[in-house]
């Protein structure tokens, strides 16, 4: 009889034995099955969560380097109700990029005005840009109606502006904004385009107290002649009034390898050119490299996490077919007595091991795969099972039945052929 032929009665002797015992045999898959469907799932999740990091920084584009202004901590000032705050970024800080820094493709910078903008009975306090048209080309922000400010604009001191789309879908809900005219602070803008969301890091989040997070965009010069250089803030009685000139200066760099060099250059320019820390300067690209770097840590972790559970299900596998040889002793006694080799018992119980590892693992990876697509529906996560994981899950959860299943397949090929005749 051929070897082939052999091991299929083996397989099939195999696999009726653990149907003569269902419930048992369900009930050790399990442990197997959740394990391989954790593998996946965890990985998807992490997957998902470190693709839309590094998405999102790569939105900011990963040659760029960007300079923003910080609020120094608030010293305690007693019995004072009126004060003028100065800090942030200058105009010298731009003149001296622009001029002096190589490998600088462009330079925008940006100031944020403290105004109020409505419409009719809606109003808001959205972030008021004023800034140049070279932003919607340096930030790769994507127009999604009219169009972004222009050299037209900005030679004319035009009252015109660009809306967020947060901005345009609560002040025009039921109408297209292009056209319309909104109030902003004492004057009235032109609407010629809107912008769909924006990719959000670090402090440009949403801040406690905000009422809106979104933005409107006006030319430079026409935010210079209308609202000057100082900003003031009521607060709790008390008036605030801030002096900065530029709250963001965004620096596009020519190659991805110039720009730590850049990086480096303005932190030290600004370092020389500022007595008080009122700046932090954010690099995309060293994000990136970082998240990247996060991810792989990440997937190590929760691949460890998900393996822990299948070596679980590995262990309950062994301690079954050690409860199985233990009962099968009179019936392995026959087999041998009849003429059958180690290798035959051996194979026997391997056969069994791998097929409750098997069988456990192919319902995991389904499982595996469907957790993914439930978490999107419910949590609104992005997760992505990449090709690998199903493979290796897989392969790990049968990898375990030959490795959990060895030592009970030796101890039955072991067994003295005549002792085990006499167990009762």
């Amino acid at each position: 009889m051929s070897g082939s032929g052999t091991l299929g009665r083996t397989i099939k002797l195999g696999v009726r034995s653990l149907l003569l015992h269902k419930l048992r045999s369900s009930l050790t898959t399990l442990g197997v099955l959740f394990g391989t469907s954790s593998v996946i799932a965890m990985l998807a999740i992490g997957e998902g969560a470190s693709i839309e990091a590094q998405d999102q920084i790569r939105q900011l584009g990963s040659q760029n380097v960007i300079l923003r202004a910080v609020k120094p901590p608030e010293e305690i000032q007693s019995n004072q109700r009126q004060r003028v705050i100065t800090y942030g970024l200058l105009e010298d800080d731009l003149m001296r990029i622009e001029s002096s820094f190589p490998g600088v493709e462009r330079v925008v910078p940006l100031r944020e005005i403290a105004e109020e903008v409505r419409v009719g009975t809606r109003t808001m306090r959205p972030h008021v840009l004023s800034t140049l048209p070279t932003y919607i080309a340096a930030t790769g922000r994507v127009v999604g109606e009219g169009r972004f400010l222009n050299e037209f604009d900005e030679d004319r001191v035009a009252n015109v502006c660009v809306l967020g789309h947060e901005v345009a879908r609560y002040l025009f809900p039921l109408e297209s904004p292009i056209g319309q005219k909104v109030k902003l602070g004492g004057d009235y803008f032109v609407v010629v385009g809107t912008l769909l969301p924006r990719v959000r890091l670090g402090e440009d989040r949403a801040k406690a107290g905000d009422e809106i997070t979104g933005e409107v965009f006006i030319p430079r010069s026409t935010g210079r002649k209308w609202f000057g250089e100082l900003q003031v803030k009521m607060r709790a009685g008390s008036m605030d009034m801030e002096e900065v000139e530029l709250h963001e200066i965004i620096v596009e760099v020519d190659r991805p390898e110039n720009v730590e060099m850049v990086a480096d250059a303005c932190r030290e320019m600004l370092v020389r050119q500022h007595t008080q820390r009122d700046y932090e300067v954010v690099v995309p690209l060293e994000l990136l490299l970082r998240a990247e770097a996060t991810k792989r840590i990440f997937n190590i972790v929760l691949g460890s996490i998900a393996g822990i559970s299948l070596l679980v299900g590995g262990i309950g596998i062994m301690n079954v077919m050690l409860a199985t040889v233990t009962e099968r002793t009179r019936e392995i006694g026959i087999r041998r007595a009849l003429g059958a080799k180690r290798r035959h018992i051996v194979t026997q119980f391997l056969v069994e091991t791998v097929v409750l590892s098997a069988g456990g693992g192919l319902l995991g990876v389904a499982l595996g795969l469907a957790i993914p697509m439930i978490v999107e529906r419910v949590a609104h996560m992005r997760t992505v099972v990449t090709p690998e994981a199903p493979l290796l899950a897989f392969g790990i959860s049968a990898g375990i039945g030959v490795v959990f299943g060895l030592y009970p397949a030796w101890r039955a090929a072991a067994m003295d052929p005549v002792e085990a005749l006499r167990h009762e």
